[in-house]
């Protein structure tokens, strides 16, 4: 692509690099001009006009654009996507559903590599979702790119983006309570809107003394295909209540803590192939916690290991909650 100063009167079929006032109209940048334009543009005294012109072999921007858009998402059904129309070298990418992003770091870091005029931004890795969420923006920076480059960043780039949607239909919350005293409606008032964006509905409310048995017995019975568990006292070790009970109930603890704050004192594990999640005390602040990224990837059918859960730490310094009764600077 030649960039430059070009006399009026040799522009046409050129693009317009800066918008420029005309005898009776603007004519906006990007604009490929034609004669009218031209002659718009020398009735105002411009004859001379910065240009972009295609060279043989180059792609224009919302060509180059809509070509890397269908590259990175061959099968928008599949992959849970909606490719909007090209502009100004841009297209974007939405969520047709709720769910979380899987990326393929590596490819799309590779794409932006090819060329620094082909790019491709996205949301965090297992970012949730919404319909028309915005996913991806893809930008050719200039007004065309080489064919043999646009190529290149296509190559490789089928399904790097994709949206993994709800696996489960259903949960149920299990609380504990110590004596009389009835648990908070927050908790599961906070775990309904979290669960409702991801079209996951709660079964009826079961609250249990806060005891091994009686909550093994809850997780065993549970009516939903997913368990959490909300303790009226923090699970402050492995062996505590709430991970004792999903063993005793025929489970497994796949991991306790977590180097996410807040959302520390959370553990989580299976109980006959249904996922459990015992809920640090924070989540019952509808706030963003650890809690959140688990049981979103969880839900959405993403397997986590305990070096899954190491790797929250960078990044998982999370905004404080007003209401947390021993706060970082107390």
């Amino acid at each position: 692509m030649k960039f430059g100063p070009r006399p009026a009167a040799d522009a046409l079929g050129a693009t317009l690099a800066h918008s420029l006032a005309g005898q009776s109209r603007r004519v906006p940048k990007g604009t490929v001009l034609t004669d009218g334009d031209i002659a718009e543009l020398t009735a105002a005294g411009h004859d001379t006009l910065t240009v972009a012109a295609l060279d043989p072999g180059d792609i224009e921007e919302n060509s180059a654009a809509e070509a890397l858009a269908a590259a990175v998402v061959p099968t928008p059904e599949k992959q849970g996507l909606r490719i909007s129309a090209a502009g100004a070298g841009r297209v974007n990418l939405y969520a047709t559903g709720p769910g979380v992003v899987l990326l393929d770091v590596d490819r799309l870091t590779g794409i932006n590599a090819v060329d620094p005029m082909i790019t491709i931004a996205t949301v965090p890795p297992f970012h949730r979702v919404d319909a028309r969420t915005m996913v991806a923006t893809i930008k050719i920076i200039s007004y065309a790119v080489p064919q043999d480059a646009l190529d290149r960043a296509t190559a490789d780039a089928a399904n790097a983006i994709r949206i993994l949607s709800p696996q489960y239909a259903t949960a149920t919350l299990i609380e504990t309570q110590v004596g009389n005293a009835e648990p908070s409606s927050k908790g599961r008032a906070a775990l309904t809107g979290r669960l409702d964006r991801l079209n996951v509905s709660l079964t009826p409310r079961v609250v249990v003394p806060h005891r091994d048995a009686p909550l093994a017995q809850a997780v065993a019975e549970a009516e939903g295909e997913f368990v959490f568990i909300l303790t009226a006292s923090a699970t402050s070790d492995m062996h505590d209540v709430a991970p004792s009970a999903v063993r005793e109930a025929g489970g497994t603890v796949t991991a306790y803590g977590m180097p996410v704050d807040p959302g520390n004192l959370l553990f989580f594990g299976t109980h006959q192939d249904r996922p459990v999640i015992g809920l640090p005390g924070c989540a019952r602040s509808p706030a963003l916690n650890g809690a959140d990224w688990v049981l979103e990837r969880l839900i959405c059918g993403v397997d986590l290991t305990p070096q899954d859960i190491a790797q929250m730490g960078v990044g998982g310094l999370l905004k404080e909650i007003p209401t947390r009764p021993r706060p970082r600077e107390s």
